[in-house]
C-alpha cells in the first residue's frame, strides 16, 4: 500500500522491495508481531505399546445422506491395544467442543481415578490444533501428539477402522435422513466393538478379548504393537 502511494503522490518509478529498503534503511519499519503458541506442538513418535490405554488415535470421517444433499461428521477414538472405539462423536457438524466433550467422556468411562492417561494421537485438523483441545489435555493431563502432514500411516489404526466402516456402511446404504445415518453407524459401532473378531487379537472382539486378558491374565508380549 505504501508503495502505490508513492507512485500516486510523488510519480516515482518503485517496487515494494525498494519501499521496503528505504524503510528499513530509515529505521521505521515496525517490529514482527511473534506468534504465541499456548499449548506447544508435540510430534507423534514411536512407542511399544503393551497394554490398553497407553495409547489411542483420533481421527474425522465424513458421511453423506442423500435425502437432504449433505454430509454428517463422525469424530471417534481407538485404542490400538484392544482396537475398543472408545468414544465418538457423530452430528451434522463437528467443533471442537463436540470432540472435547466426547474425549472427556471416553477418559470418565475407561481411565480410573488416579491411573496414567493415555497419549491421544490426532492429524493437524482445526479441531485437533485449536485452544479448547490444548485446555483439554492440559487440564485432564493426557500427552496430545499431532501426525506430520501427509503421514496417515502413524494413524494407521484409526485409518483402518474408517476404511472398515467405508465399506461395510457408507459405501453400501444410501441415507434419506440423519437419523437413519446415525442409526447405522451405531449399530456397526456395538458391532465392531463387541461382536466383530479380529485376528490381531486371537479371533476375539475387543470386549471378548479385554474380558479375556481381565480374567485369565495372559502373557501379552505377543500382542504388543510398535506405533
Amino acid at each position: 500500500m505504501l508503495t502505490d502511494c508513492l507512485r500516486s503522490q510523488y510519480n516515482l518509478v518503485i517496487n515494494k522491495k525498494k519501499a521496503y529498503r528505504f524503510c528499513q534503511e530509515l529505521g521505521v519499519l515496525h517490529s514482527q508481531r511473534k506468534k504465541q503458541v499456548q499449548h506447544p506442538r508435540r510430534l507423534a513418535r514411536n512407542h511399544t505399546i503393551t497394554g490398553s490405554n497407553q495409547l489411542w488415535q483420533l481421527d474425522i470421517k465424513y458421511g453423506y445422506v442423500a435425502g437432504y444433499g449433505q454430509f454428517f461428521f463422525l469424530a471417534d477414538m481407538i485404542d490400538v491395544f484392544d482396537r475398543t472405539i472408545v468414544g465418538y462423536h457423530l452430528g451434522s457438524s463437528c467443533s471442537a467442543k463436540s470432540v472435547c466433550s466426547m474425549v472427556k467422556r471416553a477418559l470418565e468411562q475407561r481411565i480410573a481415578p488416579g491411573a496414567a492417561m493415555p497419549i491421544i494421537r490426532t492429524d493437524n485438523g482445526p479441531q485437533f490444533v485449536s485452544r479448547a483441545f490444548g485446555e483439554l489435555a492440559q487440564q485432564a493431563g493426557f500427552v496430545h501428539e499431532r501426525i506430520p502432514p501427509k503421514t496417515p500411516n502413524m494413524n494407521a489404526y484409526i485409518e483402518s477402522f474408517h476404511a472398515t466402516l467405508e465399506h461395510w456402511v457408507l459405501r453400501k446404504e444410501q441415507f434419506e435422513t440423519f437419523d437413519e445415518a446415525f442409526h447405522a453407524v451405531e449399530e456397526f459401532m456395538d458391532f465392531y466393538n463387541n461382536r466383530k473378531m479380529h485376528g490381531s487379537l486371537a479371533r476375539r472382539s475387543p470386549a471378548d478379548f479385554m474380558a479375556w486378558v481381565s480374567e485369565q491374565k495372559p502373557d501379552l508380549t505377543r500382542f504388543q504393537r510398535a506405533v
